[in-house]
């Protein structure tokens, strides 16, 4: 849930200190137990892992979604949408979402909010996102009630569709009512303490399981919950999906999946820590992937801060960094939901094309073929299937008004659902995508090496991505394009470990070997998914070019260069500020710049694993720098220009030790060059 469009900011900035004060506490059956009781190590189920691999999620906002009772609704809420949806209106449109190949819906909170006395308009609004709850244990009237809930995930379940309620397990409304065994949560309402508050969330996570068989949780920013907790809330979710049963679309008798997965929107070390847990010590079993969601739109779009123009390396990288989490991890990705920018909109904000641009369409399919290969869960928000987009918004709104026009970043995307049939007559452009998706998540379900397959990268390229993609005797290439031009890639037999011919799945053409070679030509952001018909013994040849550290003689490439004690060409100390596990947008000593000369300055620091967003500044921030497109590549100089908010610069580590980052300044204080390299 975001509450403004600043959350991400609010978030790397105060993190630390929640994290500090939740992270002490341990988690276990009750309140009085857990004081005294170390917390226990709860295995992930493998079953339950293995089957979440196969969930294609459909994300429903509920209070924009569609009006199916005009005779309850908020009327009143975040963005622009009607503001009167309703738990009817997800029935109604149960056939319609799984015909685009969906088999399971996310719903935002459904439990009842009750205004405190005399709040004002904005509290009203917030009540109707549900993320602030009164009641744990009561449908919101506005929404439905008990037995229309159980009506929508009885349906769900006969039409093969799994149901996940959203779980906002660290903070309430003020006005909080006990559980039905009296439980309260305990502390403040935001952030809750744990582990008082414990007995009540797992009292939470456990009565709607039983009561409508839900199939699990969505779990609303995680980081608020210790991980000892998580654990035991995920033993609570397991226990009571396995003490009830319901009847699936194929007439089998089956236990509610009880799958949970995170909302933590953060880096991957971050991610880690607060929801995965240990590798010997599971917390959460899923999280959604906000770190590869970036780097997707920055391929295909811009981010919400314009930043784009990224290519295949871009998204390798993000990729790879998934070695970061433990094996029990199942990161879900999605391209938008409720608290981001449409992916259609964000082509327009970075002026890269309008939904009258067949350019619109074309990189609207490249990003969900991403999705569709990712080997994991994946969650499509609703309307993406559709390209939809809020017209007349595009630019960021900062002005104070944005909020009561419903165009904050933060929640721009809760328009009013377009469902075909119900609400709207789609246009051909939107019903040819529709088709896409539809056909992408057939072929994702008749496919496990997309889901669950192995993956090996062939080509990562500014232009081009490739992926070999295998589980079992089931093997496959995923190809996009990253270009705005034709290309013609040539793929090496031995590269792609196969030695016959190449089946297209899509239109079902056969591409022969030629000379130990392939030639395979790709439109402007086209993707393609081809079949390997006769495997290779020795299998594929990983690409890991993008994953080296290249060697670097210049000056700001050493990591010894003496202090000098003169005075440099700026006047304020810079400080390496960014979402680093040592500092988390602090300024801290170890990272400050010191002088080198030459207008040069240096910091080495002992960095791990991983992706970071940063910039240079000054304790004030009053002096902010950048690297002039955003992304710093290691060993090589970038150009340092002024930053500011929306501004960060971007690298990747791959290997932990000690890298150097140099500034480089003309004698009149003019940013010129900046580079990390590793130290010997």
């Amino acid at each position: 849930m975001n509450i403004n469009n600043q959350k991400n900011r609010i978030i790397a900035t105060t993190i630390l200190s929640i994290t500090t004060i939740i992270t002490g506490c341990n988690g276990s059956e009750s309140s009085s137990e857990a004081a005294t009781s170390p917390p226990s190590t709860y295995a992930c189920s493998i079953e339950t892992n293995n089957t979440s691999n196969d969930l294609r999620i459909y994300q429903v906002m509920v209070e924009s979604f569609i009006d199916g009772d005009t005779n309850i609704g908020h009327g009143t809420g975040y963005g622009s949408s009607h503001h009167n949806g309703d738990i009817q209106g997800i029935i109604d449109s149960l056939d319609y979402i799984k015909s685009l190949g969906m088999n399971a819906i996310w719903m935002t909170p459904v439990f009842n909010s009750e205004p405190l006395k005399g709040q004002d308009h904005w509290a009203d609004r917030l009540d109707a996102t549900g993320y602030f709850a009164t009641d744990y244990f009561t449908i919101d009237p506005r929404f439905g009630d008990i037995d229309k809930a159980k009506e929508l995930v009885e349906t769900a379940h006969k039409k093969g569709l799994y149901v996940f309620f959203d779980g906002v397990f660290g903070h309430h409304k003020a006005n909080i009512m006990p559980s039905p065994t009296g439980q309260l949560p305990s502390g403040a309402s935001n952030p809750v303490s744990y582990p008082e508050s414990l007995p009540f969330y797992q009292e939470v996570a456990e009565y709607w399981i039983k009561e409508l068989k839900i199939d699990g949780w969505r779990l609303d920013q995680a980081y608020q919950v210790p991980t000892d907790a998580w654990t035991e809330i995920r033993r609570t979710v397991d226990q009571a999906s396995s003490s009830v049963t319901y009847t699936n679309s194929d007439g089998q008798i089956v236990n509610p999946l009880g799958y949970m997965v995170a909302e933590i929107w953060n880096n991957e070390n971050y991610i880690k820590e607060t929801g995965y847990g240990e590798q010997d010590n599971p917390a959460l079993c899923s999280a959604y992937d906000f770190p590869v969601r970036y780097r997707v739109v920055e391929t295909f779009a811009v981010n919400e801060s314009n930043v784009g123009n990224k290519g295949g390396k871009w998204l390798d990288e993000g990729m790879h960094l998934h070695a970061l989490y433990p094996d029990h991890a199942k990161p879900n990705l999605m391209l938008g939901n409720h608290d981001l920018v449409r992916f259609g909109d964000l082509l327009q904000r970075g002026n890269i094309a309008n939904p009258e641009d067949a350019e619109y369409w074309q990189r609207y399919k490249a990003a969900i073929s991403f999705q569709a290969a990712y080997t994991g869960p994946i969650t499509l928000y609703y309307g993406d299937e559709i390209g939809d987009q809020l017209d007349g918004f595009s630019q960021q709104v900062t002005n104070d008004t944005c909020a009561i026009d419903g165009l904050c970043d933060d929640h721009v995307a809760r328009t009013s659902a377009k469902i075909e049939g119900i609400s709207v007559s789609l246009n051909t452009k939107q019903l040819n995508l529709k088709a896409y998706v539809t056909e992408l998540m057939t072929l994702r379900a008749q496919h496990p090496a997309l889901s669950s397959g192995q993956r090996t990268n062939i080509i990562a390229t500014e232009d081009a991505y490739v992926d070999h993609k295998q589980f079992t005797d089931d093997i496959l290439l995923y190809l996009v394009s990253t270009s705005d031009q034709t290309q013609t890639l040539t793929l090496a037999a031995n590269n792609i470990g196969s030695k016959g011919t190449l089946t297209n799945l899509q239109s079902g053409t056969k591409l022969n070997l030629a000379g130990g070679l392939y030639e395979i030509e790709l439109a402007p952001f086209e993707a393609k998914f081809l079949s390997v018909d006769q495997p290779s013994i020795e299998g594929p040849i990983e690409n890991d070019s993008s994953k080296a550290n290249p060697d670097n003689d210049s000056f700001m490439a050493q990591c010894d260069n003496p202090t000098m004690n003169e005075p440099g060409p700026i006047t304020e100390t810079l400080y390496v500020v960014g979402d680093f596990s040592d500092s988390n947008w602090k300024h801290v000593s170890s990272r400050a710049f010191q002088y080198k000369g030459d207008g040069v300055y240096q910091v080495v620091v002992n960095e791990k694993i991983g992706s970071y967003k940063m910039q240079y500044a000054s304790n004030d921030w009053a002096q902010q720098f950048t690297a002039d497109n955003t992304t710093l590549s290691l060993g090589q100089e970038a150009t340092l220009v002024p930053g500011g908010y929306g501004k960060d610069t971007a690298t990747t580590i791959f290997q932990a030790g000690h890298y150097v980052w140099s500034l480089k300044f003309a004698n009149d204080g003019t940013p010129e060059q900046t580079m990390i390299a590793q130290c010997p």
